[in-house]
């Protein structure tokens, strides 16, 4: 996948199109994509995905499809048509269930699997029976990339890990992203790692998360971001400067 020319994706969380499509046109050209996740296709299905690209948006489809292997693959050959950038499965699904969504995928879409969600911690994995988040987080991966997966979305306080895994060609994808709770530029990447919620970076519902400089100064392609820009009173401001803060940190990635 061609990088876009920002690695900021913008997350549409909305079950209104037209609130969906202004806040894409506001964040602007600081946006390299824009995720469209069950909310917002759930409402509007394919329509949602037609008309952000009929606005000249690249879409990251986040519908993290988790079925048999027959049914994944069927989803995936009904979707394909879209022709999105990124369309996301869950690796827990299982080889087979990998292998089937990568075969019913003909166009230009890559096939994102997802490890485990940044809203778990090692508690939550424990209650489900999975070791902690880095254990499983890379086993998910290694079954993922042997499977032909060049796609992974992990939490940032994996990627550096994944990165060296998977190598520079797959595309790592990092939801968990939140600007400095101060609003600076401060946390660029260039400190001692990632920040945790609750050290300086706005956690919301994440459980495992980091600043924009310090996801991309570890290996990350590409960041999730969404209220931060979308509740922002200056989307457009916010996204550039959530921007420029992930960019800074980017000499220290791969």
């Amino acid at each position: 996948m061609q990088r876009p020319r920002s690695p900021i994706v913008l997350a549409l969380d909305t079950p209104d199109l037209d609130e969906a499509r202004a806040w894409a046109a506001a964040a602007g050209p600081a946006i390299g994509m824009v995720k469209v996740g069950l909310e917002l296709f759930g409402a509007h299905g394919p329509l949602a995905v037609r008309a952000l690209r009929a606005d000249g948006h690249r879409v990251m489809l986040d519908l993290k499809l988790h079925d048999i292997p027959a049914t994944v693959g069927r989803a995936v050959a009904a979707l394909d048509p879209l022709d999105v950038d990124l369309l996301t499965v869950h690796a827990a699904g299982g080889a087979a269930m990998l292998r089937a969504a990568l075969e019913a995928s003909t166009g230009r879409t890559l096939i994102a699997a997802v490890t485990v969600l940044t809203s778990l911690d090692g508690g939550d994995l424990a209650e489900v029976g999975l070791a902690e988040p880095p254990v499983a987080v890379e086993r998910l991966a290694r079954l993922a990339l042997r499977a032909g997966c060049q796609a992974l979305v992990c939490s940032p306080l994996e990627v550096a890990r994944l990165r060296a895994l998977a190598g520079p060609a797959v595309t790592l994808v990092c939801p968990g992203v939140r600007p400095p709770a101060d609003g600076s530029a401060a946390a660029s990447g260039t400190g001692p790692g990632p920040v945790r919620a609750g050290s300086g970076t706005v956690g919301d519902d994440q459980a495992r998360v980091a600043t924009p400089g310090a996801a991309l100064a570890a290996g990350a392609d590409l960041l999730v971001v969404g209220r931060p820009i979308t509740r922002a009173a200056d989307p457009a401001a916010a996204a550039g400067a959530i921007s420029a803060e992930a960019l800074a940190g980017r000499g220290g990635a791969r």
